[in-house]
Protein backbone atom coordinates (compact mmCIF):
# COMPACT_ATOMS: atom_id res chain seq x y z
CA UNK A 1 0.00 0.00 0.00
CA UNK A 2 1.20 3.51 -0.26
CA UNK A 3 0.54 6.78 0.99
CA UNK A 4 1.52 10.13 -0.82
CA UNK A 5 1.95 12.50 1.76
CA UNK A 6 2.07 15.93 0.57
CA UNK A 7 4.10 19.15 2.72
CA UNK A 8 4.96 22.41 1.84
CA UNK A 9 5.54 24.23 5.19
CA UNK A 10 7.55 24.13 7.64
CA UNK A 11 5.13 22.97 10.83
CA UNK A 12 4.48 19.78 8.28
CA UNK A 13 8.06 19.20 8.24
CA UNK A 14 8.06 18.82 11.78
CA UNK A 15 5.23 16.64 11.95
CA UNK A 16 5.89 14.29 9.32
CA UNK A 17 9.28 13.19 11.03
CA UNK A 18 7.88 11.15 13.55
CA UNK A 19 4.63 10.23 11.35
CA UNK A 20 6.90 8.88 8.21
CA UNK A 21 8.86 6.73 10.41
CA UNK A 22 5.40 5.45 11.82
CA UNK A 23 4.10 4.67 8.33
CA UNK A 24 7.53 2.87 7.32
CA UNK A 25 7.36 0.52 10.63
CA UNK A 26 3.58 -0.47 10.26
CA UNK A 27 4.62 -1.19 6.31
CA UNK A 28 3.71 0.96 4.29
CA UNK A 29 5.32 2.50 1.36
CA UNK A 30 5.24 6.45 1.45
CA UNK A 31 6.32 9.02 -1.28
CA UNK A 32 6.81 12.88 -0.33
CA UNK A 33 5.73 15.68 -2.37
CA UNK A 34 7.23 19.30 -1.47
CA UNK A 35 5.12 21.52 -2.62
CA UNK A 36 7.85 24.63 -1.82
CA UNK A 37 5.11 26.63 0.01
CA UNK A 38 8.48 27.63 1.91
CA UNK A 39 10.85 28.10 -0.26
CA UNK A 40 13.94 29.70 1.58
CA UNK A 41 16.79 27.28 2.53
CA UNK A 42 15.99 27.38 6.24
CA UNK A 43 12.67 26.87 6.27
CA UNK A 44 12.40 23.72 4.09
CA UNK A 45 15.54 21.75 3.10
CA UNK A 46 17.03 22.40 6.51
CA UNK A 47 14.31 20.24 8.49
CA UNK A 48 14.48 17.63 5.67
CA UNK A 49 18.51 17.18 6.87
CA UNK A 50 18.29 17.81 10.29
CA UNK A 51 14.79 15.90 11.13
CA UNK A 52 16.00 13.10 8.81
CA UNK A 53 12.70 12.86 6.39
CA UNK A 54 12.52 10.80 3.33
CA UNK A 55 13.72 12.79 0.16
CA UNK A 56 10.40 14.55 -1.68
CA UNK A 57 10.58 12.45 -5.18
CA UNK A 58 9.01 15.72 -6.47
CA UNK A 59 9.28 19.32 -5.31
CA UNK A 60 7.27 21.72 -7.01
CA UNK A 61 8.45 24.61 -6.46
CA UNK A 62 5.50 26.62 -5.85
CA UNK A 63 5.56 28.80 -3.18
CA UNK A 64 4.82 33.04 -3.56
CA UNK A 65 1.91 34.38 -5.44
CA UNK A 66 -1.45 34.82 -3.84
CA UNK A 67 -3.85 32.49 -1.86
CA UNK A 68 -5.76 31.33 -5.06
CA UNK A 69 -2.64 31.68 -7.55
CA UNK A 70 -0.52 29.55 -5.27
CA UNK A 71 -3.65 27.11 -4.06
CA UNK A 72 -4.41 26.87 -8.09
CA UNK A 73 -0.95 25.84 -9.13
CA UNK A 74 -0.44 23.10 -6.52
CA UNK A 75 -3.90 21.81 -7.81
CA UNK A 76 -3.01 21.56 -10.87
CA UNK A 77 0.46 19.88 -10.15
CA UNK A 78 -0.46 17.84 -7.76
CA UNK A 79 -3.00 16.38 -9.88
CA UNK A 80 -0.75 15.42 -12.73
CA UNK A 81 1.68 13.53 -10.41
CA UNK A 82 -1.55 12.02 -8.32
CA UNK A 83 -2.41 10.78 -12.54
CA UNK A 84 0.67 9.09 -12.61
CA UNK A 85 1.13 7.25 -10.00
CA UNK A 86 -2.13 6.42 -8.13
CA UNK A 87 -1.31 5.89 -4.49
CA UNK A 88 -3.89 4.21 -2.63
CA UNK A 89 -4.19 7.64 -0.21
CA UNK A 90 -3.10 10.94 0.44
CA UNK A 91 -1.56 12.00 3.57
CA UNK A 92 -1.70 15.71 4.43
CA UNK A 93 -1.22 18.31 7.73
CA UNK A 94 -2.74 21.04 9.19
CA UNK A 95 -4.10 23.86 7.23
CA UNK A 96 -2.39 25.10 4.48
CA UNK A 97 -2.66 26.15 0.74
CA UNK A 98 -0.37 22.86 0.54
CA UNK A 99 -3.05 21.27 2.73
CA UNK A 100 -6.17 22.26 0.27
CA UNK A 101 -4.69 21.83 -2.60
CA UNK A 102 -3.49 17.94 -1.79
CA UNK A 103 -7.26 17.32 -0.51
CA UNK A 104 -8.82 18.59 -3.50
CA UNK A 105 -6.22 17.21 -5.80
CA UNK A 106 -7.13 13.69 -4.21
CA UNK A 107 -10.56 13.80 -3.44
CA UNK A 108 -11.32 14.80 -7.72
CA UNK A 109 -9.59 11.55 -7.98
CA UNK A 110 -11.38 9.44 -6.16
CA UNK A 111 -8.06 9.05 -3.51
CA UNK A 112 -9.02 8.60 0.46
CA UNK A 113 -7.17 11.78 1.77
CA UNK A 114 -6.14 11.37 5.58
CA UNK A 115 -6.22 14.81 7.70
CA UNK A 116 -3.91 14.84 10.56
CA UNK A 117 -4.75 17.46 12.88
CA UNK A 118 -8.62 17.19 12.17
CA UNK A 119 -10.76 19.25 13.42
CA UNK A 120 -9.30 22.65 14.78
CA UNK A 121 -11.09 25.92 14.19
CA UNK A 122 -10.23 29.36 15.04
CA UNK A 123 -13.79 30.41 14.13
CA UNK A 124 -12.49 32.80 12.23
CA UNK A 125 -13.65 32.85 8.70
CA UNK A 126 -11.03 35.74 7.46
CA UNK A 127 -7.99 33.53 8.02
CA UNK A 128 -7.19 31.65 4.73
CA UNK A 129 -5.80 28.80 7.41
CA UNK A 130 -9.34 28.28 8.71
CA UNK A 131 -10.57 27.97 5.17
CA UNK A 132 -8.32 25.55 4.19
CA UNK A 133 -8.73 23.34 7.51
CA UNK A 134 -12.59 23.05 7.27
CA UNK A 135 -12.65 22.38 3.47
CA UNK A 136 -9.72 19.82 3.76
CA UNK A 137 -11.86 17.68 6.68
CA UNK A 138 -15.25 17.55 4.35
CA UNK A 139 -12.75 16.19 1.57
CA UNK A 140 -11.53 13.80 4.17
CA UNK A 141 -12.20 9.89 4.70
CA UNK A 142 -9.78 9.63 7.53
CA UNK A 143 -9.75 12.73 10.26
CA UNK A 144 -6.91 12.30 13.01
CA UNK A 145 -7.75 14.74 15.40
CA UNK A 146 -5.24 15.99 18.53
CA UNK A 147 -8.30 16.30 21.10
CA UNK A 148 -11.96 15.70 22.05
CA UNK A 149 -12.43 19.27 21.38
CA UNK A 150 -11.59 18.65 17.49
CA UNK A 151 -14.18 15.63 17.55
CA UNK A 152 -16.79 17.75 18.74
CA UNK A 153 -16.21 20.38 16.16
CA UNK A 154 -16.68 18.01 13.31
CA UNK A 155 -19.51 16.43 14.54
CA UNK A 156 -21.27 20.07 15.37
CA UNK A 157 -20.44 20.13 11.12
CA UNK A 158 -22.35 17.03 10.23
CA UNK A 159 -18.70 14.36 10.22
CA UNK A 160 -18.81 11.85 12.43
CA UNK A 161 -17.39 9.41 9.95
CA UNK A 162 -13.83 8.64 9.78
CA UNK A 163 -12.60 11.00 12.88
CA UNK A 164 -9.80 9.48 15.61
CA UNK A 165 -8.76 10.96 18.28
CA UNK A 166 -4.92 10.24 18.76
CA UNK A 167 -3.16 13.15 20.29
CA UNK A 168 -1.03 15.39 18.42
CA UNK A 169 1.76 14.20 16.67
CA UNK A 170 4.04 17.18 17.53
CA UNK A 171 4.40 15.82 21.16
CA UNK A 172 6.25 12.88 19.60
CA UNK A 173 8.47 15.05 17.29
CA UNK A 174 8.71 17.88 20.86
CA UNK A 175 10.02 14.21 22.79
CA UNK A 176 12.16 13.48 19.76
CA UNK A 177 14.10 16.84 19.91
CA UNK A 178 14.23 16.98 23.54
CA UNK A 179 15.81 13.62 23.67
CA UNK A 180 18.16 14.12 21.20
CA UNK A 181 19.12 17.52 22.85
CA UNK A 182 19.89 15.37 26.04
CA UNK A 183 23.13 14.12 24.71
CA UNK A 184 25.80 16.63 25.31
CA UNK A 185 27.39 16.50 22.36
CA UNK A 186 24.51 17.15 19.97
CA UNK A 187 23.49 19.75 22.46
CA UNK A 188 27.16 21.53 22.20
CA UNK A 189 27.04 21.33 18.45
CA UNK A 190 23.12 23.15 18.11
CA UNK A 191 24.49 25.60 20.34
CA UNK A 192 27.32 26.39 18.24
CA UNK A 193 25.07 27.33 15.56
CA UNK A 194 23.74 30.04 17.78
CA UNK A 195 24.90 33.44 18.97
CA UNK A 196 25.54 34.19 22.36
CA UNK A 197 22.21 34.64 23.49
CA UNK A 198 21.25 36.53 26.68
CA UNK A 199 20.70 35.36 30.21
CA UNK A 200 17.09 36.02 30.38
CA UNK A 201 14.94 36.24 27.07
CA UNK A 202 11.49 36.00 25.68
CA UNK A 203 11.69 33.98 22.62
CA UNK A 204 8.96 35.62 20.01
CA UNK A 205 7.89 34.38 16.19
CA UNK A 206 5.67 36.39 14.17
CA UNK A 207 4.82 35.29 10.67
CA UNK A 208 1.02 35.30 9.91
CA UNK A 209 -0.70 37.25 7.30
CA UNK A 210 -3.05 39.17 9.91
CA UNK A 211 -0.66 40.41 11.46
CA UNK A 212 2.43 40.85 8.85
CA UNK A 213 0.79 42.57 5.82
CA UNK A 214 -1.32 44.93 8.51
CA UNK A 215 1.81 48.21 9.19
CA UNK A 216 -0.81 49.08 11.83
CA UNK A 217 -0.99 45.93 13.63
CA UNK A 218 2.58 45.24 13.36
CA UNK A 219 3.73 48.61 14.44
CA UNK A 220 1.54 47.96 17.38
CA UNK A 221 2.72 44.51 18.51
CA UNK A 222 6.59 45.95 18.18
CA UNK A 223 5.42 48.80 20.22
CA UNK A 224 4.85 46.72 23.26
CA UNK A 225 7.72 44.48 22.58
CA UNK A 226 10.11 47.42 22.70
CA UNK A 227 8.72 48.07 25.73
CA UNK A 228 9.32 45.33 27.51
CA UNK A 229 11.80 44.71 30.23
CA UNK A 230 13.95 41.87 28.97
CA UNK A 231 15.46 41.35 25.69
CA UNK A 232 13.42 39.49 22.98
CA UNK A 233 15.41 37.16 20.81
CA UNK A 234 13.34 36.93 17.21
CA UNK A 235 13.93 33.82 14.11
CA UNK A 236 12.68 36.69 11.93
CA UNK A 237 10.70 34.89 9.12
CA UNK A 238 11.33 36.22 5.62
CA UNK A 239 7.84 37.70 5.23
CA UNK A 240 8.19 39.32 8.27
CA UNK A 241 11.95 40.61 7.51
CA UNK A 242 9.79 42.01 4.16
CA UNK A 243 7.29 43.22 5.55
CA UNK A 244 9.70 45.51 8.44
CA UNK A 245 11.25 46.56 5.79
CA UNK A 246 8.79 47.82 3.25
CA UNK A 247 7.16 50.06 6.08
CA UNK A 248 10.21 51.01 6.67
CA UNK A 249 10.38 49.94 10.26
CA UNK A 250 13.18 49.00 12.48
CA UNK A 251 13.43 46.65 15.57
CA UNK A 252 13.50 47.45 18.88
CA UNK A 253 16.08 47.63 20.34
CA UNK A 254 15.96 44.89 22.85
CA UNK A 255 14.93 42.29 20.10
CA UNK A 256 17.65 39.90 19.40
CA UNK A 257 17.15 38.89 15.57
CA UNK A 258 18.63 35.66 14.00
CA UNK A 259 17.86 34.07 11.10
CA UNK A 260 15.44 31.36 10.58
CA UNK A 261 16.39 28.39 12.37
CA UNK A 262 16.41 24.75 12.51
CA UNK A 263 13.50 22.80 14.49
CA UNK A 264 16.85 21.01 17.06
CA UNK A 265 17.75 24.98 16.95
CA UNK A 266 14.17 26.23 17.92
CA UNK A 267 13.75 23.49 20.40
CA UNK A 268 17.07 24.70 22.15
CA UNK A 269 15.84 28.35 22.58
CA UNK A 270 12.65 27.11 23.68
CA UNK A 271 14.47 25.40 26.17
CA UNK A 272 16.25 28.57 27.59
CA UNK A 273 13.67 31.12 27.31
CA UNK A 274 11.23 32.49 29.84
CA UNK A 275 8.62 33.53 28.03
CA UNK A 276 6.87 32.71 24.46
CA UNK A 277 5.14 35.70 22.24
CA UNK A 278 3.89 34.06 19.01
CA UNK A 279 1.62 33.82 16.41
CA UNK A 280 2.16 30.30 15.34
CA UNK A 281 -0.34 27.17 16.06
CA UNK A 282 2.69 25.14 16.79
CA UNK A 283 4.79 27.10 19.05
CA UNK A 284 1.33 27.21 21.73
CA UNK A 285 1.48 23.40 21.64
CA UNK A 286 5.37 23.47 22.38
CA UNK A 287 5.71 26.41 24.73
CA UNK A 288 3.08 24.21 26.66
CA UNK A 289 5.38 20.88 26.79
CA UNK A 290 8.15 22.95 27.52
CA UNK A 291 6.51 24.66 30.91
CA UNK A 292 7.06 28.07 29.32
CA UNK A 293 4.31 30.40 29.30
CA UNK A 294 2.87 31.68 25.68
CA UNK A 295 1.68 34.88 25.01
CA UNK A 296 -0.41 34.76 21.55
CA UNK A 297 -0.24 37.75 19.05
CA UNK A 298 -4.00 36.74 17.82
CA UNK A 299 -7.28 37.43 18.46
CA UNK A 300 -8.12 33.64 18.46
CA UNK A 301 -6.52 30.21 19.12
CA UNK A 302 -7.11 26.84 17.77
CA UNK A 303 -5.53 25.66 20.63
CA UNK A 304 -8.90 26.58 23.46
CA UNK A 305 -7.10 23.72 26.03
CA UNK A 306 -3.90 25.98 26.44
CA UNK A 307 -5.65 29.06 27.36
CA UNK A 308 -8.31 26.46 29.29
CA UNK A 309 -5.06 25.23 31.25
CA UNK A 310 -3.61 29.39 32.07
CA UNK A 311 -0.87 28.64 30.36
CA UNK A 312 -1.41 30.76 27.14
CA UNK A 313 -2.93 34.17 26.92
CA UNK A 314 -5.09 35.80 24.00
CA UNK A 315 -3.97 39.11 23.24
CA UNK A 316 -4.07 40.10 19.75
CA UNK A 317 -1.89 43.20 18.98
CA UNK A 318 -3.12 45.79 21.57
CA UNK A 319 0.24 46.76 23.83
CA UNK A 320 -1.78 47.34 27.22
CA UNK A 321 -2.89 43.63 26.72
CA UNK A 322 0.90 41.84 25.27
CA UNK A 323 2.40 44.12 28.44
CA UNK A 324 0.26 43.26 30.84
CA UNK A 325 0.27 39.11 30.11
CA UNK A 326 3.78 39.09 29.80
CA UNK A 327 3.98 40.34 33.46
CA UNK A 328 1.64 37.14 34.67
CA UNK A 329 3.06 34.45 36.56
CA UNK A 330 2.72 30.51 34.96
CA UNK A 331 0.37 27.97 36.84
CA UNK A 332 1.87 25.43 39.20
CA UNK A 333 -0.41 22.76 37.61
CA UNK A 334 0.22 21.95 33.81
CA UNK A 335 -2.66 18.68 33.44
CA UNK A 336 -1.27 16.85 30.14
CA UNK A 337 -2.94 17.63 27.02
CA UNK A 338 -3.01 16.46 23.68
CA UNK A 339 -1.63 12.67 24.28
CA UNK A 340 1.66 11.64 24.86
CA UNK A 341 3.84 10.75 22.03
CA UNK A 342 2.18 7.67 20.94
CA UNK A 343 0.03 9.13 18.26
CA UNK A 344 2.08 8.48 14.78
CA UNK A 345 1.87 5.10 15.33
CA UNK A 346 -1.90 5.16 16.08
CA UNK A 347 -2.16 6.87 13.17
CA UNK A 348 -0.11 4.45 10.71
CA UNK A 349 -1.85 1.18 12.83
CA UNK A 350 -5.32 2.81 11.88
CA UNK A 351 -4.20 3.92 8.71
CA UNK A 352 -3.60 0.42 7.20
CA UNK A 353 -6.13 -0.82 8.71
CA UNK A 354 -8.47 0.95 7.15
CA UNK A 355 -6.64 0.86 3.50
CA UNK A 356 -6.58 -2.96 3.99
CA UNK A 357 -10.40 -3.40 4.54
Amino acid sequence: MEITTIVGARPQFIKAAPVSSALAAAGLEESIIHTGQHYDFAMSELFFEQLGIPAPKQFLALGGGSHGEMTGAMLAAIEKQLMGSRPDAVLVYGDTNSTLAGGLAAAKLHIPVIHIEAGLRSFNRAMPEEINRVLTDHLSELLFCPSETAEHNLHAEGIREGIHVCGDVMAAATERAREALDDPGFAEAIGETLPELPAAFALMTLHRAENVDHPERLAAIFSAIGELARPVVLPLHPRTRGALERAGMPLPDNVVRLEPVGYFQMTALLSACELVLTDSGGLQKEAYWHGKRCVTLRDETEWVETVEAGWNAIVGAEPERILAACDLEPPTARPALYGDAGAPAKIAQITASALSA
